[in-house]
């Protein structure tokens, strides 16, 4: 993973339990739960405008069903994490408006698209997802494939609009990198790696491609995109690049934790299945005690890439923190 340094860091028992950062790491103050809801409920509402009953220029009709079966995925609850992640990049370099929100709700289309059609009894065949019964299960197989293919269309709906950016080659590019991001060489991708190493040996290093691609590649495209669509230069694009890299891997990584020591109530869908499928994580490889001193390594890691920022960065030094020691 480039930009972050090399070396796994050691607990710090001085410092409580091992999930936290190193004491050197500088203290957030702010209240991240307010500020997630915040964002979070800004995305929730360009979502809930998107997928009104009413058809757009261009479309014939919007059938009921289908539109409740997206609302479901859409709407039913979840941390918005990439699109806060994306809003907070851009609000970094100064932007903050409305055509940032509807980037971030292109985004959380994708990202609820995967997880109905990851949820289908041929993929993962989950049947609880953020506390509710999965798509499948609340409507009907054949309905939840149509919902998933409904909202990976949308998100390049939303994120073509103008309101996005005024110049279309800034939009062209957040559209072809989050087609990239998504498919074939990313989350798609990583999704058939996954579903290949069930029951399979596979070392460190193909772990960490699968899940770079699996489900680092849209939190990589949320912070390189919301930089981009502020108007940040190169270097800056490239350090929120990394950035977004780093916490990808950190997500990625509390995630498999969770699966292993989480409680299902908690969660809002099952623990243990990631064992139980025989998948291939690097809490399996590693175990529980190196995950959480990683985690420590990432969130340092993802600290020495914001601190040109200074204090400006706050807010996504406290999701790199939350990402890390979530219990959800």
């Amino acid at each position: 993973m480039r930009g972050a340094p090399a070396g796994a860091l050691p607990c710090y028992p001085d410092a409580g339990p091992c999930r936290r950062t190193p004491p050197e790491t500088p203290r957030v103050t702010l209240d991240i739960a307010a500020h997630l809801t915040r964002d979070a409920d800004r995305i929730a509402a360009a979502l809930d405008d998107a997928l009104d009953a009413a058809p757009l220029d261009g479309e014939i009709a919007r059938p009921d069903r289908l539109i409740a079966a997206m609302r479901h995925a859409g709407l039913g609850g979840g941390k918005r994490l990439r699109p806060v992640l994306l809003i907070a990049a851009a609000r970094l370099f100064g932007r903050d408006d409305a055509g940032v929100v509807t980037a971030g709700a292109a985004l959380e289309c994708i990202h609820c698209y995967s997880l109905v059609h990851d949820d289908l009894p041929a993929m993962d065949d989950d049947d609880m997802r953020r506390g509710q019964p999965t798509v499948h299960k609340a409507y009907d197989e054949a309905t939840a494939i149509l919902a998933g293919d409904a909202l990976l269309t949308l998100a390049f709906d939303l994120i073509a609009a103008p309101a996005v950016h005024a110049d279309a080659e800034i939009r062209l590019a957040a559209s072809r990198e989050l087609a990239r991001a998504a498919g074939l060489g990313g989350m798609a991708g990583g999704q058939m790696l996954d579903l290949a190493s069930q029951h399979a040996p596979r070392g460190e290093t193909d772990i960490r491609e699968l899940q770079a691609m699996k489900t680092g590649a849209l939190i990589r495209y949320a912070a390189r995109t919301g930089a981009r669509l502020a108007g940040a230069g190169p270097d800056d694009i490239d350090r929120l690049t990394r950035f977004g890299e780093i916490i990808g891997l950190a997500f990625q990584l509390a995630d498999d934790l969770l699966d292993v020591e989480g409680d299902a109530s908690a969660l809002g869908k099952a623990a243990g299945k990631d064992a139980a499928a025989g998948k291939a994580t690097l809490v399996a490889l590693k175990g529980a005690d190196w995950t959480r001193a990683e985690l420590a390594r990432l969130v340092e890691a993802a600290t020495t890439e914001l601190q040109p920022y200074g204090t400006q960065a706050e807010p996504l030094l406290a999701l790199a923190r939350f990402v890390a020691i979530r219990d959800r």
